[in-house]
């Protein structure tokens, strides 16, 4: 497994994720190449998995989705993300154990 490449910006940690669009739930899978890699149910059509995403996201790092801030990848499957308020020990518990939300 691979550690988890993250970093505190000011107020904000920045990191990547690496996302599985269509899957039958949405959940934290653990990390991939260093980013956090992440199960989501919305489809990659119309912004639908980046939306989904966030919200995923904001949840589980405890913020409102406006202090996330996609910054790159907006077509891609891995993504760079600013989360202004998020804790790095928080980021490092959500990659290290599996997080599941309904689908």
């Amino acid at each position: 497994m691979s550690t988890l490449d993250a970093r505190e910006d000011g107020d904000a940690l920045v990191f990547s994720v690496r996302v599985a669009p269509r899957a039958s739930r949405s959940a934290v899978l653990g990390v991939h190449d260093g980013a956090l890699k992440v199960a989501l149910t919305a489809p990659p059509v119309d912004g639908a998995a980046n939306a989904a995403l966030i919200a995923f996201l904001a949840k589980a790092l405890g913020v409102a989705k406006r202090d996330v801030t996609l910054e790159q990848g907006e077509t891609s499957r891995t993504k760079r993300f600013r989360v202004v308020g998020a804790t790095l020990p928080r980021l490092r518990a959500l990659a290290d154990g599996p997080l599941r939300q309904g689908g």
